[in-house]
């Protein structure tokens, strides 16, 4: 960021205050300050203070200091004020309130990133895209695919800056903070790329993470956008994707929107559809009346494609037996598991069950 877009703000704030006020960079370098004799001067000992409460204000060597938002884990540009009384508080907040915005802006002018950013998060006009893409000379028809990295349990601030590490092509690739917990990738890829070459993508992520930080992480692919106004649908995806991943596919911690399969329709679901669902289905019994054993027996069934053979030899049992829990089965729902078309609503039933639990669940 330039930092004549700094000084041109302080310049006019000068006169309006009776302290020296001014911008560090992340090297505690002074990029602007309006007693220009201080620009270049280098304050580590301010970086430390400030990456140790990066949203707070803060006073080293008597000076006040108050970060600028970033992107990254640690600041990028803080704002100081001389002084450590209330008067230096006041004056360096009032400050960060201007340069906040002077830096929005320029950012939103000049920098791809926060470009990337507002079309994914629908933060731009449709009609916009073309003509910032224009401005920022930014392909529009690439193709780009979207990762969203979400970290399970722990949270570490540090996995921005190892992503940003693995895509460092500033270019092409943009690792994008969106919350505590979220981190968008939006990586340019060849075109006609396999869906398998974007989980490789996705499983070095995971790897490193894992080896480096120790984090447990959920990742959403979406599809492959072919244009920049496809990004958002693509974010969308990858969101759809960890969230139908958590119900249907809980040992997966990678999972694709083109791989969700059934899962993906019924999560698109409303619940009341879903509930009329399983009645007409089960008229005899509710399929709360299977216990779990005729559950794990049904899974194994499914598991082994309906092969009453290999399901009874996976699950040590002889073959009448399995047979005898079938008709039992049947007698309970109606429904013979043998039977193709049976079998299809009989597995679409378990997993609108299991979705209707996972929405309860998430109401409690």
């Amino acid at each position: 960021m330039s930092s004549r877009v700094f000084q041109s703000v302080i310049v006019q704030m000068k006169d309006a205050v009776d302290r020296t006020i001014g911008v560090i960079d992340s090297d505690g370098r002074v990029v602007s300050c309006s007693d220009t004799a201080v620009v270049g001067e280098k304050w580590p000992g301010a970086v430390i203070r400030i990456n140790s409460a990066p949203d707070s204000v803060v006073v080293v060597e008597k000076k006040t200091f108050k970060p600028l938002s970033s992107w990254s884990a640690y600041f990028d540009y803080a704002v100081f004020a001389e002084g450590d009384d209330d008067v230096a508080r006041s004056v360096c907040i009032m400050a960060h309130v201007a340069l906040s915005g002077a830096k929005t802006y320029y950012e939103e002018k000049h920098d791809k990133g926060t470009f990337v950013k507002n079309i994914i998060t629908d933060n731009i006009l449709p009609g916009d895209i073309y003509i910032r893409a224009k401005e920022l000379h930014f392909a529009t028809d690439v193709q780009r695919a979207v990762f969203l990295i979400r970290q399970i349990g722990r949270a570490d601030v540090a996995v921005l800056d190892v992503l940003q590490n693995m895509f460092n092509d500033k270019q092409q690739d943009f690792v994008l903070s969106i919350n505590e917990t979220d981190i968008a990738v939006v990586k340019q890829v060849p075109v006609n790329i396999e869906t398998a070459e974007l989980i490789k993508i996705a499983q070095s992520v995971e790897d490193t993470l894992k080896a480096e930080l120790f984090i447990k992480t959920a990742i959403g692919i979406g599809t492959v956008a072919g244009h920049l106004r496809e990004l958002a649908d693509a974010y969308k995806e990858a969101q759809v994707a960890i969230e139908v991943g958590k119900v249907f596919d809980t040992e997966k911690s990678i999972l694709s929107y083109e791989n969700l399969g059934i899962g993906r329709l019924i999560y698109q679901l409303p619940t009341t559809l879903c509930e009329i669902f399983l009645s007409e289905v089960f008229k005899k019994n509710s399929i709360d009346s299977l216990d779990q054993e005729t559950l794990f027996t049904i899974n194994k069934f499914f598991e082994n494609n309906l092969n009453v053979s290999e399901t009874s030899r996976k699950l040590f049992v002889h073959r009448n037996t399995l047979v005898y829990r079938l008709e039992k089965i049947k007698k309970l729902t109606g429904l013979d598991l043998r039977e193709f078309d049976h079998a299809i609503i009989f597995k679409v039933a378990l997993m609108v069950k299991k979705y209707l639990v996972s929405r309860e669940n998430r109401m409690i």
